[in-house]
């Protein structure tokens, strides 16, 4: 995967060279994101944009705007097919309800845990050609994939084995990762992320799938929680980066090629600026006595991504597209020893 990015950045600096001394934009575009302003997340694809433009010598500017501003959240692949919006990035598993793979391919529960195992597979196990190809219909060119942390576990009783998700009251979003904590006998619960902290609190749930242990932080869910699961076990969303493909198609080859080399740096600067972010709120979670941060053993991941491959095979049956997908994650992660 290295090596492909590596060879990309040396095609994009050659076309800096050609294009440093444009100066008025040729294409201004509009991007939205699946967060709000001023999260870590949303910052970081402002600063991609703001890459782009200085890559590309000020000929392309990319307007990022947060989640919902222009259309809802799992409307953007249809706008930006449409030309509603140039591009959208975002989590793919909020197209579910128009083809299985999108959830899938969007957060394949308990497959990957770290980033750079997912890119990996997008780089060199197929990821990348079916996803690329499950977006085209909609009139929608795939750039790449980014991918964040793996999501902390918030939760307010000690669990230290899949054996003790057995009973728990967990919020949990509908589909795939639903189905499977399910599986592990938990007690699933779909509540919106906006009352997941009233809901621990009150103890109408006991645990939460939510997001990295940063924001978790942040927000004060460990304060109310004081048992988190650190690094996660089981999400690890992918970040779809894409664009109207008519749009893509009328581009110069060297424009392809930056902003495809910048999406290979956004990569990098993502992961690891997050990466920083948690390691800095599990520092201050550290200081507080009452807060004991809880990291299962391989054998307990291995466990729990057994039970999740269950629910891969239910999802694989779904249509052509999922039995590839699966197909190709199981062929890579077996390639790896990881299953």
């Amino acid at each position: 995967m290295l090596k492909g990015i590596f060879s990309r950045a040396l095609v994009t600096a050659t076309a800096i060279l050609v294009c440093g001394a444009a100066m008025a934009a040729d294409y201004n575009w509009t991007f939205q994101t699946s967060e709000t302003a001023g999260e870590p997340g949303f910052i970081n694809k402002q600063k991609w944009a703001e890459s782009v433009k200085e890559m590309s010598g000020g000929r392309i500017e990319i307007e990022i705007l947060p989640i919902g501003a222009v259309v809802p959240h799992t409307d953007t692949l249809d706008a930006v097919g449409s030309g509603i919006l140039q591009g959208h990035l975002t989590d793919p598993s909020y197209f579910a309800g128009k083809d299985p793979a999108f959830a899938m391919m969007g957060n394949l529960v308990g497959a990957w845990s770290d980033p750079f195992e997912l890119l990996g597979f997008m780089q060199s196990g197929g990821g990348h050609e079916l996803y690329a190809e499950l977006v085209e219909p909609y009139g929608v060119h795939f750039i790449g994939a980014a991918a964040t942390e793996p999501e902390a576990f918030v939760s307010s009783k000690p669990l230290r084995s899949v054996e003790d998700l057995k009973g728990l009251k967990l919020r949990a979003p509908e589909g795939m990762v639903y189905e499977i904590f399910s599986k592990a006998g938990a007690s699933p619960v779909a509540l919106p992320g906006s009352e997941v902290f009233t809901s621990l609190d009150k103890g109408v749930v006991e645990a939460a799938d939510y997001t990295v242990f940063a924001t978790n932080q942040s927000q004060g869910m460990n304060d109310i929680a004081h048992y988190p699961l650190y690094p996660g076990f089981h999400s690890l969303p992918l970040i779809d980066i894409s664009m109207t493909k008519s749009v893509w198609d009328e581009l110069p080859d060297d424009l392809k090629a930056i902003l495809n080399a910048s999406v290979d740096q956004f990569i990098f600067q993502h992961v690891y600026s997050v990466r920083k972010l948690d390691a800095e709120a599990v520092a201050e979670a550290k200081e507080n006595p009452d807060i004991e941060i809880i990291n299962w053993s391989g054998d307990e991941r291995a466990k729990f991504r057994r039970i999740a491959q269950q629910e891969w095979e239910n999802w694989a049956g779904k249509t052509e597209m999922t039995q590839r997908y699966y197909d190709a994650v199981v062929a890579y992660l077996q390639g790896r020893n990881q299953l």
